[in-house]
């Protein structure tokens, strides 16, 4: 997987004699240039909440809320909430009302699709402040739109979606070209990895940004794992782009800084990407803050 590579020129001068700066410093117009890093990370901030008075009257918004308040401490105190959703329907919502829901919850730092056959999103999910919170509208066949809360670490829909397209098979593969020199031995170690996993077990990432590889290389890998129809959206520190491959238990997991260029390219076998989920830690903290908030609410 790690071939010899071609001798660099040595970066520093041998002959010490000329310190820095001097006549013929060799160094002297060189400038380390390092790929700049994300500047920003995204950090949880109270929602701008309605007026007393755009609340009144809205009692099924509030009943709503207080459903999405119980259903999240159950699956935060629940004996997986790393697994375990519930979901609370919006059907029948006055306007009113679903504006309100939106203003309480807000958006969040984590966003996702699954794509249907032609292409078009079927499924789009918005993460709300409170982390494991999600907004989930599904398109259904005759173009109505199926709106829901999901509390959860993750929606289901995403790792039922991810384990249906690895399920799916990608057509017979052709020989490597010739100039993929080293995707071939990155292939064989992710078959290893999938073969072996196991549902609870640490992800394995392979790490392409720090392996040999040639875009003919990258190009062979996408060829070969396939893009699924999850498509996740992580702007936590940077952005960090996530899709499933046509094969089990993988991932895309590329992270991008401010200027968009790529800091890390990575694969990544586990049921889930990491980034994309919220924490039992984070379950239990938004219990904590949509109460405060319902709390509010209630006295206003």
């Amino acid at each position: 997987m790690n071939p010899i590579r071609a001798a660099r020129p040595f970066p520093i001068p041998l002959v010490a004699a000329l310190g820095p700066g001097g006549p013929g410093d060799p160094m002297e117009d060189e400038t380390l240039d390092y790929i700049a890093m994300p500047q920003g990370m995204a950090m949880y901030h109270p929602p701008a909440l309605p007026e007393p008075e755009a609340m009144a009257g809205r009692a099924a918004a509030m009943r709503v809320l207080q459903q999405v308040l119980e259903a999240l401490r159950r699956v935060a105190q629940g004996a997986a909430p790393e697994r375990a959703t519930a979901r609370v329907s919006l059907a029948g919502l006055a306007a009113e009302d679903v504006t309100l829901i939106n203003q309480v919850l807000g958006e969040g730092e984590v966003s996702a699709q699954v794509l249907g056959e032609q292409g078009a999103a079927v499924w789009q999910i918005q993460e709300s402040v409170f982390a494991g919170v999600w907004r989930v509208i599904e398109t259904l066949d005759d173009g109505a739109l199926r709106d829901s809360i999901e509390v959860g670490a993750v929606p289901e829909v995403l790792r039922q979606t991810a384990r249906a397209d690895g399920s799916l098979g990608l057509p017979a593969a052709p020989a490597a070209p010739v100039p993929a020199m080293n995707a071939p031995s990155v292939l064989v170690e992710l078959e290893h990895q999938r073969r072996s996993w196991q549902a609870g077990q640490l992800a394995h990432v392979v790490n392409l940004t720090l392996l040999p590889l040639s875009p003919q290389d990258i190009g062979y890998l996408d060829y070969r794992l396939g893009t699924g129809r999850v498509l996740i959206l992580s702007r936590g520190y940077g952005n960090c782009r996530i899709t499933n491959c046509r094969v089990p238990h993988s991932w895309r997991v590329v992270y991008y800084n401010s200027m968009d260029s790529v800091i890390l390219n990575s694969v990544e076998v586990s049921d889930m990407p990491e980034v994309a989920c919220a924490a039992p830690q984070d379950l239990r903290d938004s219990v904590a803050r949509l109460q405060e908030v319902m709390q509010w609410v209630q006295q206003a």
